[in-house]
């Protein structure tokens, strides 16, 4: 038999970044006034990248936001405003400490910025009116974003009901909202750190430097190695040490830990993640250590 055609079949990034792009133009025909948030983080800057992909040539058809904690790492600052640059985007930056001065949110001395950006990027939604919100979570980081849906539905208050979520069958999402509520979606949802990774070696996308080894002054607490900084000061017994180590997750300073590694390229950062056993939110993120639940708990709150 005279074969008629070629059998095509794309590869799984090519078709996690197929579906990546489907749900950005979805969301941009279906919801008046969308936003992406962009941390500059790995994981928001790919989401960036397929967001750039999906309207191109066109620029992007909504803005950026940013929540600022006052506690970012330089390096994830420097690498937010070059893409921010480079692609003319629109950002509005939520400051945590503004939210602090104006008594938005109540900085108690115990709670940490990365709890406090819930009040800051609410506020931020609302301020805007914005009616979807673009994260960039995905289900293998831990249990409560595994159970997360694409379409992720917010009340008026800004909080998630787990036991409240829609059928997505099909890849048909119900994007349907009363007044003062608003979507969360997940484009990298199906995404894993592996495949993070492998794009972006492939689409050589830049990321800040702390993702990759280098020499920094750390100290060892609650079994995480935490960057020296203002943020960050040894405490009793608490020694700095200096060690080659690089960063899998970023957030707020004084929450994110780093790891030991040699790993200074994409490549090796792969064949790194390929055999750990510990997703990086739960090897690094101190917020997600206070009980099972601390994730899920946020979430009902309003985090990303």
């Amino acid at each position: 038999m005279t074969q008629t055609h070629v059998d095509y079949q794309l590869s799984q990034l090519d078709q996690l970044e197929a579906e990546s792009i489907h749900i950005f133009r979805e969301v941009a025909a279906e919801f008046e006034k969308p936003v992406l948030m962009f941390s500059g983080g790995k994981d928001s800057i790919v989401m960036l990248r397929l967001a750039e992909k999906a309207f191109y040539p066109a620029k992007l058809p909504f803005p950026l936001l940013q929540v600022d904690t006052g506690l970012d790492f330089d390096e994830v600052l420097s690498t937010r405003d070059n893409w921010v640059q480079r692609l003319g985007a629109r950002i509005h930056i939520a400051s945590v400490e503004d939210a602090i001065a104006k008594g938005i949110v109540i900085d108690d001395g115990k709670t940490s910025r990365n709890r406090q950006q819930i009040g800051a990027l609410l506020n931020a939604i609302e301020e805007n009116g914005f009616t979807a919100a673009f994260g960039g979570g995905r289900r293998d980081e831990e249990k409560a974003r595994a159970k997360e849906r694409v379409y992720s539905h917010r009340d008026e208050f800004g909080q998630w009901d787990p036991k409240m979520q829609r059928p997505e069958l099909w890849s048909l999402y119900n994007g349907r909202i009363h007044s003062g509520e608003h979507m969360r979606i997940f484009p990298l949802s199906n995404w894993t750190e592996l495949d993070i990774w492998h794009y972006i070696d492939r689409e050589q996308i830049e990321i800040p430097a702390i993702y990759f080894a280098h020499e920094r002054e750390v100290i060892l607490r609650d079994g995480m190695w935490l960057s020296v900084s203002d943020a960050v000061q040894p405490k009793g017994d608490e020694k700095v040490e200096t060690k080659m180590v690089r960063f899998r997750t970023v957030g707020d300073k004084s929450q994110t830990g780093c790891v030991e590694s040699t790993a200074s390229t994409t490549a090796e950062i792969i064949d790194e993640i390929a055999i750990a056993r510990v997703t990086e939110r739960g090897a690094t993120r101190g917020d997600d250590r206070f009980s099972e639940a601390a994730m899920e708990d946020r979430k009902k709150e309003g985090y990303f």
